[in-house]
């Protein structure tokens, strides 16, 4: 699909027609696109072991301890049956989804080497052929569900890193949420720095975090050999069979250990298939394993050692540094789930879901390094917010896991219409595939709605209430777009009329940004009613958004002269990119096309939307839609169009 993009013609978003764009397929070295295909294989893989596997490499921390807790409640002593029950669950689900589902199967369903709910949405669109409003429902709430991931991974992750302190001395008890505020405001106001200068840390902390937790679990695991037990299934299923309703708190808690598993797909274009596939069977799986082996066997040998298991596991003297290497551990995962909600909210804006927001780049040579003010700042108010009033890493446990469980099922659902209609499988072997990892996810998705009334209606309420944004933003617009169509003069029609008339003609070039190449923009008409003049050379540009990540230069503009006064110029961008008008007009040269910055003008209509007397959206709804377009980004700087050469026309609109 390609999506015509927000304020083309004016300072909010016009829908536009939808059209099929071809996609070139990932690049096979490293199994991703241009952005990793000449980056070394160890560097791609030391680089995903920072990025995409930091957040599923912390749960380590809280996830047995909070699956022991759910299993003590209910009959207050631990059998050692349970214990290895429980172990065997959390390494099965490991073994199912983030193995078989994400690494086998998912990264192979790439948008030209990109991943993620969007891009996976993407391709069922085009898989289909045609707009199907339910697979865009369902990318749509995938997005809004990922904030929610974005929101409490940062609060849980660097909470359950400064509580070790208190295992280090009890004067800490006091200070953990401060410390943690401290941390993570840090965290959040360095973003508009950039991570290029830190970023080459990352691999090297966090490879560096796996093999410590890898020689605490093996420090431990002969407390109890027979703690290798739950390598059989059978133990999962029996724990699960036999425990009915606590089972399900059981499952909801053991969950935590593959929160981050989404990373693994929507990190897809940063690294490549090969290098994340290969770091996760031979570094990162077995490390987890082997932590999650020890802390069982430590609580088998030593049933106090459950308040803590994963601290636990190291002499006192090593206390504090593994402490402190969590904390970094902690930090690196939020940041990258910041980053990632950087990146979402770029490609919600390309699609038009989202209005414009400023988007700095903090890399000259690494395009997906972002930054976006806006929503650093939400993010941050959001999770400093959380862990006041959560106040520790157990009491914000009961909320993680429901955004995360339900953007897995959706994931599922579209991976299956992608198998089916894009891989061109059978039916029966489609469904065959996916049909059992949907089940799993649904399994966990419900033994996740046991917590909404202790923290889990949280992600729920914050998934739904970005959905209600988009909705109206979308619905906002196609409303302005629908009223502006009535005044609009067809531009074959103001062509032919100006061939006739005598209107004054001044030297240079005139841009006109437009939604709707067909009709005669705003910003032309005002131009013509109030200076009476028009420019020798006129070029009606209408940007268009593809469902394809990134595109070639080759295939970055279309040229259609009109006349010789007239041209139409088609403008593309994938969802990945950020738009720069005149960088990709500068291409036109190479099509015989002449372009002089110094002899451009962009003409501009920024629109003044006001409340109407009848409402076409709800009266909340009008306000919301209006305070979103105020607060837009301003279209000069979103397309990277110089202040000096803008001339901006306004006009009124009600709504």
């Amino acid at each position: 699909m390609a999506l015509n993009t927000q304020g083309s013609d004016t300072g909010t978003s016009t829908p536009g027609a939808v059209t099929a764009t071809s996609s070139g397929s990932a690049a096979e070295e490293n199994g991703g696109s241009s952005p990793v295909a000449h980056a070394g294989f160890f560097t791609l893989a030391l680089g995903s072991v920072g990025v995409v596997y930091g957040d599923i490499g912390t749960s380590v921390i809280y996830a047995l301890r909070e699956a022991l807790h759910a299993a003590e409640k209910a009959h207050g002593v631990l059998a050692r049956e349970e214990v290895i029950g429980v172990i065997s669950l959390i390494i099965w689900t490991l073994t199912i989804i983030v193995t078989l589902k994400y690494v086998v199967i998912l990264l192979r369903a790439d948008n030209n080497g990109e991943g993620g709910t969007l891009s996976l949405m993407a391709l069922a669109l085009r898989a289909t052929g045609r707009s199907a409003p339910i697979i865009f429902v369902l990318g749509v709430a995938g997005a809004a569900l990922f904030y929610g991931d974005a929101v409490i991974t940062p609060a849980i992750s660097v909470l359950s890193a400064v509580e070790g302190l208190t295992l280090v001395t009890p004067a800490f008890d006091g200070y953990v949420v401060p410390i943690t505020i401290v941390i993570i405001a840090a965290l959040f106001l360095v973003q508009r720095y950039g991570t290029a200068k830190v970023a080459s840390w990352f691999g090297p902390i966090t490879a560096l975090w796996f093999v410590v937790m890898t020689i605490g679990g093996f420090l431990h695991i002969a407390d109890d050999p027979g703690i290798f037990a739950a390598f059989n299934p059978y133990h999962a299923v029996s724990y699960v069979v036999t425990h009915g309703h606590t089972s399900l708190l059981v499952i909801g808690a053991a969950f935590l250990s593959v929160t981050g598993a989404e990373a693994l797909y929507a990190d897809l274009g940063h690294f490549g298939r090969k290098p994340i596939q290969a770091t996760w069977l031979a570094f990162v799986f077995p490390a987890l394993t082997a932590n999650y082996l020890g802390q069982g066997a430590l609580v088998l040998a030593n049933p106090d050692a459950i308040k803590n298991p994963f601290y636990l596991l190291f002499p006192e003297w090593a206390l504090l540094p593994v402490v402190l290497l969590a904390t970094l551990a902690t930090v690196i995962a939020s940041q990258a789930v910041i980053t990632g909600a950087y990146s979402m909210t770029r490609q919600a804006i390309q699609l038009k879901l989202l209005p414009r927001m400023e988007i700095s780049h903090t890399s000259e040579t690494h395009v997906g390094q972002i930054y976006m003010p806006q929503v650093n700042s939400i993010l941050m108010v959001a999770v400093l917010l959380l862990v006041i009033m959560f106040g520790s890493s157990s009491k914000l446990a009961t909320a993680y896991g429901i955004s995360v469980t339900a953007e897995m099922v959706i994931t599922a659902c579209l991976a299956f219409i992608v198998v089916w209609r894009f891989w061109r499988w059978p039916l029966w072997v489609s469904a065959l595939l996916i049909a059992p990892f949907l089940l799993i996810d649904l399994i966990f998705f419900g033994a996740n709605l046991l917590k909404i009334t202790e923290g889990g209606w949280l992600p729920i309420l914050l998934a739904l209430s970005i959905m209600f944004i988009m909705r109206t933003w979308v619905r906002g617009t196609k409303i302005l777009f629908e009223k502006s169509r009535r005044a609009d003069v067809p531009l074959a029609e103001l062509v032919k009329n100006l061939e006739k008339s005598s209107v004054v003609r001044v030297p240079g070039t005139a841009v006109f940004l437009t939604s709707d190449p067909e009709t005669a923009p705003s910003s032309l008409l005002h131009s013509l009613k109030h200076y009476r003049v028009l420019h020798q050379k006129n070029v009606l540009l209408t940007v268009v958004t593809s469902n394809t990540p990134r595109i070639d230069e080759a295939d970055r503009v279309r040229i259609e002269p009109i006349n010789d006064s007239f041209t139409r110029i088609f403008m593309t961008f994938g969802y990945m990119e950020t738009p720069n008008v005149p960088a990709a007009l500068a291409l036109c040269r190479k099509q015989g096309w002449k372009y002089d910055i110094m002899s451009t003008s962009f003409f501009l209509s920024r629109r003044s939307i006001k409340p109407a007397s009848h409402h076409l959206l709800a009266r909340f709804q009008d306000k919301l839609f209006i305070k979103l377009a105020i607060n837009a980004s301003d279209a000069t700087e979103y397309f990277h169009i110089p202040t000096g050469r803008v001339v901006e026309i306004g006009t009124q609109m009600s709504i």
